[in-house]
């Protein structure tokens, strides 16, 4: 196994392990804040939306700007690096390569947009 092997499988572990603490750190959150809220009986003007779905949905959200900025980043290194090649043969190519790389950064901002519409649903 090379170095590269090596590293991609240690980074695929520690997805592992971040999603499941994750997991059972907000499963552990829920069920900490439903035995508090069993004790009181404070009167509820928010909509009946349990503590778990509350959970999912901050999830999702995080999920979406993780995602959206690990694909941004991705791309724009994979057309950045195609970007200057092209710019360092001809230099008449710089506003088509500046714009593939601006479209790229565009799918972070579209997480952020996603992100900022399902935290507008958490009460």
């Amino acid at each position: 196994m090379n170095g590269k092997q090596k590293f991609y499988l240690l980074l695929a572990l520690f997805q592992i392990v971040l999603a499941l603490t994750v997991f059972f750190s907000i499963e552990g959150l829920t069920n900490l804040v439903a035995a508090q809220t069993e004790t009181f009986s404070v009167p509820d003007t928010t909509p009946d939306m349990d503590s778990t779905s509350v959970a999912w949905l901050a999830l999702s959200a995080s999920i979406s700007v993780g995602a959206g900025v690990l694909a941004a980043g991705w791309s724009i290194k994979t057309t950045g690096t195609a970007a200057i090649s092209a710019l360092s043969e001809r230099e008449g190519v710089f506003f088509k390569a500046f714009l593939v790389v601006a479209l790229c950064e565009a799918l972070a901002i579209y997480g952020l947009i996603v992100a900022i519409l399902i935290w507008t649903k958490i009460p």
